[in-house]
């Protein structure tokens, strides 16, 4: 299991990432915020933690997007 999760989110008209009780943002599009993300999230890997990116649906709920490891770096968003 992933022991650092980035959250991306949607906050009105802007998108934001949640990560470790932090708010970063805000990014103009969902592919701008899953990009800055995916990069911090591959940083951490390469630094030995598990780390993912989770996009919120619309039904409020979280799904994995990137999965360090798992998943090309970098992306093609």
């Amino acid at each position: 299991m992933p022991e650092a999760r980035y959250f991306i989110v949607r906050n009105e008209d802007a998108w934001a990432i949640k990560f470790d009780n932090e708010e970063f943002g805000p990014y103009k599009t969902q592919a701008e915020a899953m990009l800055f993300a995916i990069d911090a999230a591959h940083k951490l890997g390469e630094n030995g933690a598990a780390s993912q990116v989770c996009l919120m649906g619309e039904n409020g709920h979280f799904r994995p997007e990137w999965t360090y490891g798992r998943d090309v770096y970098p992306p093609s968003i």
